[in-house]
């Protein structure tokens, strides 16, 4: 049982590196994509942002209404359809239908890390669900690490239909170790569609959301700048800067290692704590952001908080909806998304308004209201163990 656990848990992990690739590899090949449909680099950013913002209107819905559907059978549908979606985008000549290409997968891109986190979290016992979500987590820390400069690289030495090529390989892969190694799954409780709906009635869920919209708009309002932010505060090189989005990827991989182990010891503690020890991060960067060493040093314990970040963001709405775990993750993903863009966007005011220096500004703001919102979930009864089906 435990080496059929581990292997359900492998795919799994490989399945979120295989979709992340298709995400966010592309946009290591840019202007590749520019070249290759004729149009502005900032016209083919659309294939990165129309896909966050479609994850983020999907993310509550679409794993909602699967929630009753044989995870098994789900999850081949969304490897399936991203595998088409990589091939129509290697043989197209229109942009157009490379937008369509990437928004239709988009759409189903929640069902998939919806049952993934449940189907890791049910695998183990329930005080190790953390260390099980948290190795599905690496595959999501290793598409972002590994699959933009993968796919930068095919691009650049072979073609942009390359890189393409690549993201429908490894999710072909994926899609066949499901069929083979994966039992049928079929949903044996399923709630109705009003009984999960009914946990936005609780202001623990609005809490708990909220809270993790303002957590990874500390992190990511301040990341998304993070090039930006070592060229004309630090003053890298570009191979300095590519070696810190490096360096801070791979901590964030060791961050979700760590996750899982902080939040099966204490939960709680983990959580409360984050806020503070983030902060004190941005504290030392905004002091020292200027000199290359600390700032190596700085961004490697700041890559690692982001992979814990991460993971507390899942445990906190998951933990917040204990009944309902599909709707759960799905809000998950939705808040975290809308997180990300609320916090990029006002990282930019920022910038535009102060100078570079000062978005780290916006990850502080982000941290303090983020802990309030922390404390007082804290002081609120627990959530309740049944739901009216």
């Amino acid at each position: 049982m435990k080496k059929q656990n581990n292997l359900l848990i492998f795919t799994l992990t490989l399945g979120a590196f295989g979709i992340i690739n298709t995400e966010m590899g592309v946009i290591g090949i840019l202007p590749y994509i520019a070249d290759h449909f004729h149009v502005s680099v900032s016209k083919a950013g659309l294939l990165v942002s129309l896909f966050a913002l479609v994850v983020a209107i999907s993310g509550p819905t679409m794993p909602l209404l699967f929630s009753g559907v044989n995870r098994k059978k789900a999850m081949l549908l969304v490897l399936g359809i991203f595998v088409l979606g990589n091939i129509v985008s290697i043989f197209t000549s229109n942009f157009a239908i490379a937008i369509i290409a990437r928004v239709i997968p988009a759409i189903f891109h929640p069902i998939y890390f919806s049952a993934a986190f449940t189907m890791a979290a049910n695998s183990v016992r329930k005080e190790d669900a953390p260390k099980a979500v948290s190795k599905v987590f690496i595959g999501v820390s290793a598409g972002m690490v590994l699959g933009v400069p993968i796919a930068s690289f095919l691009a650049s030495t072979i073609s942009f239909q390359i890189s393409m090529t690549f993201f429908a390989t490894v999710n072909t892969i994926v899609f066949i170790a499901t069929l083979v190694s994966f039992p049928s799954m079929p949903v044996k409780e399923r709630l109705s569609y009003g009984a999960q709906l009914s946990v936005l009635k609780k202001p623990i869920t609005w809490l708990s959301i909220v809270a993790v919209l303002f957590l990874n708009s500390a992190v990511f309002g301040v990341y998304s700048y993070l090039a930006e932010y070592l060229k004309t505060v630090t003053h890298a090189s570009g191979k300095t800067i590519s070696l810190m989005l490096v360096i801070f990827g791979a901590a964030n991989i060791i961050g979700n290692i760590l996750a899982g182990k902080l939040l099966t010891k204490d939960a709680i503690k983990t959580v409360v704590s984050f806020p503070f020890t983030m902060g004190a991060v941005y504290i030392i960067l905004f002091l020292v952001g200027q000199f290359t060493l600390p700032m190596a040093i700085i961004t490697l314990c700041w890559g690692i908080l982001a992979g814990i970040g991460t993971n507390i963001n899942q445990y906190w709405i998951t933990s917040a909806v204990p009944n309902a775990p599909d709707f759960a993750n799905g809000l998950f993903l939705s808040s975290v998304n809308l997180g990300t863009t609320m916090g990029t966007a006002v990282g930019g005011l920022f910038i535009s308004e102060l100078g570079t220096q000062y978005v780290v500004l916006v990850g502080l703001f982000s941290l303090v209201l983020g802990l309030l919102l922390i404390l007082l979930r804290n002081y609120m009864p627990s959530p309740t163990k049944q739901l009216s089906r």
